[in-house]
């Protein structure tokens, strides 16, 4: 099984290679060639095949990144939702015209006589919009209130009728809020959440811009990685025109978050300091806080872990490597 992941050098890129690498397999099927793409040439996990690491421009997407005989492409390559929003174009360019080329990359493939990829797709639930005492069901109609959300959405469609024209077999999943991220703080709103963890785990202040019983929709890297995999080896058979999946994430508020905090590593929420930033709210108060996600279970994608093992889980995983980067 040969596969791709675009936007490799990111930390879920890295992550889900890291995975494929110690496992060897997907599913029930070798791994014997894994190629990695990114604006800048993603590291190489140490693999039993060949990884190749390839940097470019998503919208120029050289045909190494997906080479001929791929049957698996993790499509992460994105601009992030604050920074999609503050700079339209940059957001439009990568998020719109960098699907497209994934799907033109698709069609030469079929054209050439391969097998149409499965095309797992990160999108989020920033297409959505609802207020904070909404639980939103598998059906809601996706109404995005930010240009990133929108641009999700939008690719969403694209790659969905791009299956149903036989270049490509998609899945996209709408991911939650990934917590707690390593590494040094993104551009995305929602990178505040990450930091209530993370920076007091490092001994930093961070500065929290929404109010404590602002609730959000969350997942852990380790989840993540579980969906993304299991959706890049499932039956799509059940899926039919519809190619989208409201993950089983887990609902939960600041207070709750700085809560569980405090009871893994007593004291370090006192790092954290309210700071009104009414552009950061602006973005995620349109953010919905729970989906039932019962198709998901239904399609066997794993239930969620309660907020205190996915700190945890981030201390066991990344704190190191993260404090490493961090003093580098």
């Amino acid at each position: 099984m040969k596969i791709s992941i675009l936007g490799g050098g990111g930390f879920l890129g890295r992550k889900i290679a890291a995975r494929l690498a110690k496992d060897g397999a997907l599913g029930d099927r070798a791994v014997t060639a894994l190629a990695l793409f990114d604006v800048a040439a993603p590291p190489k996990p140490e693999a039993p095949f060949p990884v190749a690491s390839i940097a470019g421009d998503i919208v120029e997407l050289p045909e190494a990144a997906i080479p001929a005989g791929t049957d698996v492409v993790f499509h992460l390559a994105a601009v992030v939702s604050a920074q999609a929003e503050a700079d339209y174009d940059l957001g439009r360019r990568v998020n719109l015209r960098g699907t497209d080329a994934v799907v033109d990359r698709c069609r030469a493939l079929v054209a050439a006589g391969g097998k149409p990829p499965r095309l797992v797709f990160t999108s989020s639930v920033a297409s959505f919009s609802a207020g904070q005492d909404s639980v939103l069901p598998d059906n809601t109609r996706q109404v995005p209130g930010n240009s990133y959300g929108a641009q999700k959405a939008a690719a969403e469609l694209i790659l969905a009728d791009a299956s149903r024209r036989g270049f490509l077999d998609a899945v996209s999943l709408r991911l939650p809020t990934v917590i707690v991220r390593p590494g040094k703080p993104n551009k995305a709103a929602s990178s505040f959440v990450s930091a209530l963890v993370r920076e007091p785990l490092l001994g930093l202040d961070t500065e929290l811009p929404v109010a404590d019983d602002f609730a959000i929709w969350v997942c852990s890297p380790r989840r993540a990685v579980d969906w993304l995999l299991h959706a890049a080896a499932m039956d799509t058979g059940k899926l039919g025109l519809d190619r989208s999946i409201d993950p089983p994430g887990i609902s939960t508020t600041v207070a709750h978050l700085i809560q569980a905090l405090e009871e893994v590593a007593p004291g370090a929420a006192a790092h954290v300091k309210r700071v009104e930033d009414k552009a950061i709210a602006a973005i995620v108060s349109t953010w919905p806080p729970a989906f039932e996600a019962l198709h998901a279970r239904t399609l066997g994608f794993s239930a969620h872990e309660p907020v205190l093992e996915v700190i945890r889980a981030f201390i066991a995983d990344d704190l190191e490597a993260t404090r490493a980067e961090r003093a580098s």
